[in-house]
């Protein structure tokens, strides 16, 4: 192939290219790993870094783990190395910025031009970097983008062999179908994590006519109970706030409480939240309700984390 300096280049491949030395410290290059360069009219994207890493590594090497899911657009926090893997332990290459695993070629794909591990085994994958509630948000992300089911996911971590399939497997039985957000899992992990019951995902509500006329992200229809995430855009664009308000003197009718929770309250004071819920399904009387939280959701939440 004709060397193309716009997708990530090993400096030997520039000078054969034609490129000088002088050339490619200049500005008209952007330097992504230790000998590996990019031409600097290129946008700096997460794609084209794993490209880079994969650059360094041999020709049946793949994308894994967190570059992986980068790969495929699945959300994740910020992972600052790259993360590629080849079959053989004598295949690894160690460089600054790029991890190197050992795993299994069978469950590889191709997306994007790049070979990276498929859904499954990348969700495997990710237990080993991500928490608990960040792995479930992927298991949720996978059935509602990529086509996974929650029993593919249960059975394919039951049948690795890989050191962190156990973690997997946890966070494998907290994935639904139907869940919308990442902040709506979140929000369902809060609640289930301090032991109140699970709530129904994305619940539909018809007319008499089999008309859907509201859905709420999670609820508890036995006593009537909705618990909904409300980002800026609810407050912010006037179209959805009139909606809400007709939604909710809906609900007053049909005698639905609704308890809004907004970002601050899984991120800054999920406490807060817990004890909103839990008054409410108390007072309401729902069905096993515990007097009392547990606190088993604390490692999970930012600003609880000394409590593990």
């Amino acid at each position: 192939m004709a060397f193309d300096p716009t997708q990530p280049f090993l400096r030997a491949d520039g000078l054969a290219g034609g490129l000088t030395e002088k050339a490619m410290r200049g500005p008209g290059y952007r330097r992504l790993f230790r000998n590996v360069l990019v031409a600097s009219t290129t946008p700096p994207t997460a794609l084209q870094r794993v490209r880079g890493a994969l650059v360094l590594q041999c020709e049946e090497a793949w994308a894994s783990h967190a570059s992986a899911a980068r790969v495929k657009g699945a959300p994740i926090p910020t992972i600052a190395d790259e993360h590629v893997s080849v079959a053989h332990q004598k295949l690894r290459r160690h460089h600054k910025g790029v991890r190197c695993h050992v795993g299994d070629p069978a469950g590889v794909v191709v997306e994007r031009g790049m070979r990276v591990s498929g859904d499954l085994p990348m969700f495997i994958e990710l237990s080993g970097q991500l928490t608990l509630v960040d792995l479930v948000v992927v298991g949720d992300w996978l059935v509602r983008r990529r086509g996974i089911t929650p029993e593919q996911l249960v059975k394919a971590c039951k049948s690795s062999r890989h050191r962190d399939r156990r973690k997997a497997l946890t966070a494998a039985c907290f994935v639904r179908r139907g869940v919308d957000s990442p902040m709506e899992t979140r929000l369902r992990m809060l609640l289930v994590l301090a032991g109140l019951p699970e709530p129904a995902v994305n619940l539909e509500i018809r007319d008499d006519l089999g008309e859907v006329i509201r859905k709420y992200d999670l609820s508890y229809p036995v006593v009537r109970v909705a618990v909904e995430f409300n980002g800026k855009l609810h407050a912010e664009v006037v179209e959805n706030w009139e909606d809400d308000l007709e939604r909710r003197a809906d609900m007053d009718e049909d005698d639905w409480r609704l308890v809004v929770v907004i970002s601050a309250g899984i991120y800054k004071h999920p406490l807060r939240t817990l004890q909103r819920v839990h008054r409410v399904l108390l007072a309401r009387g729902m069905p096993g309700v515990p007097l009392r939280l547990r606190d088993d959701w604390r490692p999970h939440f930012p600003g609880f984390s000394d409590a593990a």
